[in-house]
């Protein structure tokens, strides 16, 4: 598996690029900004993005959305929930930034136990994960899991914006993110890497 991050400079979002090996297939898990960066960081590793796979649907994960599949052509996925922030500047906050920015709308819904396939080698399994939006997901591949902003490093997501849920969240987290192995790595929606043993033991929030 071929795997790229880059930090999307004016929202401080990762935007992570999986790949396959065989065919050079890529998903781009949420493209906050900087499509045409993106893109070059594709092209870098000889990579055609397929999918555009949003954690949830807040401005700061979907913000390059539109440039990136004008650019790739590729599907954008994301939970039903949070499909509506999508076309929605008030209901992505967009607004609050001062402007109105959107995206096309999904190509397809995603939903839990879903396994979205990327060339020859590459499986992501959808994990719902409720509570910082309503349609929050999660990935998982092997032994990494995209978490999108359900977990982070030492920290959970926001649980204040509309939507939003703390006691779902930290269930959805305890139920359905730590019940793997303490060495499976997670990368967050923002900050650093962690593991699931890492939280599990100094995780204040858990």
């Amino acid at each position: 598996m071929i795997l790229k991050g880059l930090e999307i400079s004016n929202m401080g979002v990762n935007c992570y690029i999986v790949g396959c090996e065989e065919t050079k297939e890529a998903a781009v898990i949420d493209p906050g900004g900087n499509p045409k960066g993106i893109k070059r960081l594709l092209d870098e590793e000889g990579l055609k993005a397929i999918y555009i796979i949003n954690t949830h649907g807040h401005i700061d994960h979907i913000g390059g959305n539109q440039g990136l599949q004008e650019i790739t052509g590729a599907k954008i996925m994301i939970h039903q929930k949070d499909a509506k922030m999508l076309t929605n500047a008030v209901s992505n906050f967009s607004f609050l930034m001062g402007g109105k920015v959107t995206s096309p709308p999904a190509d397809k819904f995603i939903k839990e136990g879903d396994i979205i396939k990327v060339g020859n080698t590459v499986e992501l399994e959808v994990i719902e994960v409720p509570g910082h939006s309503p349609g929050s997901i999660a990935l998982k591949t092997g032994d990494i899991i995209f978490s999108g902003d359900a977990l982070f490093y030492g920290s959970i997501g926001r649980t204040d914006f509309p939507g939003g849920s703390y006691k779902e969240l930290i269930t959805n987290i305890k139920e359905k993110l730590l019940c793997y192995d303490d060495e499976v790595v997670v990368y967050p929606g923002h900050g650093p890497a962690t593991s699931i043993g890492f939280e599990r033991q100094n995780n204040p929030f858990l």
